[in-house]
């Protein structure tokens, strides 16, 4: 009995000490955002890029991934060319941390160009009435493309991963909320029928589909090479009707944000499983594109290429 209860207790211990960590993390990240709501936008920025730099000195894991990435994709490129890229990344990475931060400021100063035409897209995406289906990627400011979209009076309803403590997923709701956006985490119960809910209300539905996850996916090119790619878009843009589109808040080189919206056909033949890998590759391509306009914005620590295809 004693020899059973040792690892019982053991078991106890982790998951204690797994919850004080979490507590203290979040407990960090609060007096953190609280301290850097106090900075000005400026100074944040290059503390952001500070940090950055920083991290892709310690964290050399996540500069081995990036190196990794970079390698498949500017195969061309020279190691110190790939580098200093890899540099430029955490950089912007770190300004954007400490910019989620600065949301209320952001707004106040007037750092988004969200130009005519490319609102334009989007009104005529949701005239219709079926909603829309509306995909980015982890390039540029994606939560302030999302909270900009949301704060313009778009209805838009924006699709998550929890994260692995509930307090942290409550604060980026709360953010979130005060960005008139609401988010479905998927996973929780009535997820997918939220998802129909929303498109069938004629309201923006977003995703980002340039990760390798454990969701449901098909095989589509990026960078050259097969990617494992999240289905669900594609695949509710055709079986609701909704328009499929693109969008994208990248950072310009005066420091501002620009958002830039780009409309795609979708295609409709009698091969369904087709269509939704073909809308897929579409959109997938998309963000690839816009990716190489400005590849320092992107995550490239993430593993994009972990998985294989089978033979």
């Amino acid at each position: 009995m004693a020899a059973e209860a040792k690892p019982l207790l053991a078991q106890r211990e982790t998951r204690a000490g797994k919850r004080l960590k979490r507590l203290l993390r979040f407990g960090l990240v609060k007096v953190a955002l609280a301290l850097v709501r106090l900075l000005p936008l400026t100074v944040a920025a290059r503390l952001g890029e500070a940090l950055g730099a920083l991290a892709s000195r310690l964290l050399r894991g996540e500069r081995r991934k990036a190196l990794e990435s970079l390698a498949i994709a500017y195969p061309e490129a020279s190691d110190a060319e790939r580098s200093a890229l890899m540099q430029r990344c955490f950089g912007h990475l770190g300004r954007m941390v400490l910019e989620l931060a600065n949301f209320a400021q952001l707004d106040a100063a007037g750092w988004v160009d969200w130009p005519a035409e490319d609102r334009a897209v989007l009104d005529a995406a949701l005239a219709p009435g079926k909603g829309v289906v509306f995909v980015t990627g982890h390039v540029g400011n994606w939560e302030l493309l999302a909270r900009h979209v949301g704060r313009a009076g778009y209805g838009a309803w924006v699709v998550g991963k929890e994260t692995s403590d509930p307090r942290t997923t409550a604060l980026v709701d709360e953010m979130r909320a005060k960005g008139s956006l609401h988010t479905i985490w998927r996973g929780r119960p009535g997820a997918v029928r939220e998802m129909l809910r929303a498109l069938k209300g004629g309201h923006l539905l977003g995703f980002l589909i340039d990760q390798d996850t454990s969701v449901q996916s098909v095989w589509v090119p990026f960078f050259g090479r097969p990617a494992k790619t999240p289905r669900a878009a594609a695949e509710l843009a055709l079986r609701t009707g909704a328009t499929a589109m693109l969008g994208f808040c990248v950072r310009t080189p005066e420091g501002r944000y620009r958002i830039r919206m780009q409309a795609v056909e979708t295609p409709h033949t009698d091969d369904g499983e087709a269509d939704v890998v073909a809308l897929t590759a579409t959109l997938t391509a998309g963000i690839e594109a816009a990716i190489r306009q400005t590849p320092e914005q992107w995550v490239w620590m993430h593993r994009r290429w972990k998985s294989l295809p089978e033979a």
